[in-house]
């Protein structure tokens, strides 16, 4: 067997395999609401669907390697507040995974992947920072990987393919209604109906679209304000044949770039999701800024004190 579940692994198990041909695979996303019809397990759920489909689908194209999945973590940060939400801070993600990372790269780890399934952009920064972190300090290649693939797909990179595998191509109102989509929606939605169908509420049918424009999404917990009920789309568009589609895609592009990635053709750095590029969205701006300030503020104050002094 060459799909493991580290948590029901013996250390002596865990040490037996072949370091050279071993990927790990974290699991890190939050719990969140997703609206009335959907449970706050939606990021992990998916997640990990997407880390188990990729475990299997490498141990299948690579003989004699091996997949460890590694049990999920429910943290993340940049999440909308609603009972059932459980936000940490942004610092406690990066440094949970920075940890888990170090830990498994000192026993001898070299190849380990971050799987999510949340797009806020500072979690998606705070996952890819831990990763630069501990394949810098500990020479491996550990890469988060699917919040690239989450920034192509809501861009609509993968409409031409995914209209391919669907069999049809999109009517120009469920191009719009892609557009619109961002969280609890048509994809989200449509992927439980795939993956758990007895935890969507059957009453998504007859949720109306909820559109924001972009001034409005950066407010926070801007789906819940105004009467909102917690999700950005078409909820009522679900389809599971739609679902089918998009995972088919996205999995074969998740394929293409671990590949890449475990060959060395491809390099992290060169497949971050864009908000890993702005410095406000970094874990350590904001401290480091207050610390600037307060350096200056502490250097104004000296000065003027110093030049109030008498002349002697």
């Amino acid at each position: 067997m060459s799909l493991h579940l580290l948590e029901e692994m013996s250390s002596p198990a865990v040490d037996a395999l072949d370091r050279a041909r071993t990927v790990v695979v974290l699991t890190v996303s939050p719990l969140e609401e997703h609206g009335p019809h959907l449970p706050v397990g939606v990021d992990a759920m998916a997640a990990r669907w997407f880390a188990e489909t990729i475990g299997e689908r490498l141990v299948a194209a690579r003989p004699g390697w091996s997949v460890v999945l590694a049990p999920t973590l429910h943290l993340g940060s940049f999440t909308f507040e609603a009972p059932g939400t459980v936000s940490v801070r942004q610092r406690v993600v990066r440094d949970a995974l920075v940890d888990y990372g170090a830990s498994l790269a000192r026993a001898g780890f070299r190849y380990i992947l971050v799987a999510n399934g949340h797009g806020g952009p500072g979690h998606l920064t705070a996952l890819e920072e831990a990763a630069a972190v501990v394949s810098r300090r500990h020479r491996v290649m550990m890469a988060s990987f699917t919040g690239h693939l989450a920034w192509q797909f809501l861009r609509g990179r993968y409409l031409d393919r995914i209209e391919h595998a669907l069999g049809r191509p999109l009517t120009p109102a469920e191009r719009e209604a892609f557009g619109d989509d961002a969280h609890g929606g048509w994809w989200e939605t449509s992927l439980m109906l795939v993956l758990r169908p007895d935890l969507v509420d059957p009453g998504y049918r007859d949720l109306p679209p909820a559109r924001y424009r972009l001034a409005a999404r950066v407010v926070p917990n801007y789906p819940l304000k105004n009467g909102g009920r917690g999700y950005v789309g078409h909820p009522a568009l679900a389809d599971p044949g739609f679902a089918k589609a998009v995972t088919e895609v996205l999995i074969g592009e998740s394929m293409e770039l671990v590949g890449g990635l475990l060959d060395g053709r491809i390099r992290p750095a060169q497949r971050r999701s864009p908000f890993f590029a702005l410095p406000f969205l970094r874990t350590d701006f904001w401290p480091a800024t207050a610390v600037a300030a307060a350096l200056l503020a502490a250097g104004v104050a000296l000065l003027l004190v110093r030049r109030r002094e008498p002349s002697g």
